[in-house]
């Protein structure tokens, strides 16, 4: 398997089954200025993007709204046309042959279904098998396969309008992989799910990746999701790739920290936490604490829970605006003479 890569936006050679170089997307857009007058704006929502990702790989793609995250997987899957630069999926140039790529790929948009709403879930199954024209057995090979793993069995038969979000988002994912797709891009795939659906979602993608090498570009907003399931990360803030590595670095260079919410069974002084960790807000018998989110919370936890009576206790992750926004504050200022 080939495992190079283009690490920090070099490049972008062939060496990856996924392989941007230099890649733009520009918009105009016409807003008004007067009764009968429109003012021509250009937009550039990629800027010479370049990154590779090797076949195989789980890769975490995140950053602001607004970032240039979906005009980029617009641009993979073939919807939209780059403005300027090279882009190869898979040995293909999407635009060009979007068809042709339509079989090697499976999207899942997060807060936008592919099923047909009023058919039960197994009805849109088989119009999949008949579109994407899947042989008879490959196709109930891999139906069982995701049945069993999602937990879709007692959903088959039900309207998809009767879904409840976790249900759909696992729906979709299957619809995704019914045709064996050697990549899938994944847009917030587990928004608005419980922790039980979110899990089954995670584990469910780790064995896939496993046994299929599925190549996997994940965007989303739950760095959770990037922790669990990704080595690699990159982060797009106004169209252009300001980091890409693991995610460790990333924390370390946002200097982001996590928050440990501590439940006391009484009210109590401030927890005596062991440095760098600190206390950060008390109400009650609750109390949160703040730690650097490159270090594991399993120490921490431990020291409070030998000395300090607990009820309940929960980590938050760092929110990743406000990682970027470190990470440019930190730039600003080295850039200062």
């Amino acid at each position: 398997m080939d495992d190079g890569r283009d690490r920090g936006g070099g490049g972008g050679g062939d060496d990856g089954f996924i392989s941007l170089d230099r890649v733009e997307k520009v918009f105009e857009v016409r807003k008004r200025t007067g009764f009968l007058k429109r003012e021509r704006r250009r937009v550039r929502a990629v800027d010479s993007l370049s990154f590779t990702v090797a076949r195989g790989e789980m890769v975490g793609y995140i950053g602001p709204n607004g970032a240039g995250k979906s005009t980029t997987i617009k641009m993979l899957t073939g919807i939209l046309t780059p403005s300027g630069g090279r882009l190869r999926v898979a040995g293909i140039d999407p635009s060009r042959e979007r068809t042709r790529l339509a079989h090697r790929i499976g999207v899942v948009f997060g807060q936008r279904t592919t099923l047909w709403w009023d058919l039960p879930l197994i009805d849109s199954y088989r119009l999949v098998h008949r579109m994407y024209r899947i042989p008879d057995a490959r196709y109930r090979e891999n139906l069982d396969r995701m049945v069993e793993l999602l937990g879709l069995g007692e959903l088959l038969d039900v309207p998809v309008r009767q879904l409840s979000l976790g249900q759909r988002m696992r729906g979709d994912i299957a619809a995704a992989l019914l045709h064996d797709p050697q990549v899938l891009y994944l847009d917030e795939p587990t928004i608005g799910l419980d922790v039980v659906s979110k899990t089954r979602v995670r584990e469910f993608l780790r064995e896939l990746n496993a046994e299929r090498a599925t190549t996997v570009l994940l965007t989303t907003h739950d760095l959770q999701d990037i922790e669990q399931l990704c080595s690699r990360v990159m982060v797009i803030d106004h169209g252009r790739l300001m980091y890409d590595g693991p995610l460790a670095g990333l924390h370390e260079a946002g200097e982001s920290e996590r928050t440990l919410v501590v439940d006391l069974e009484r009210e109590l002084p401030p927890i005596d936490a062991p440095a760098p960790a600190r206390v950060v807000r008390v109400e009650g018998p609750r109390q949160w604490l703040a730690f650097p989110a490159s270090q594991s919370a399993a120490p921490l936890v431990a020291r409070i829970a030998a000395d300090h009576p607990l009820v309940d206790l929960s980590v938050r992750e760092p929110d990743i605006e406000a990682v970027i926004a470190r990470m440019y504050a930190e730039r600003a200022g080295r850039a200062v003479p």
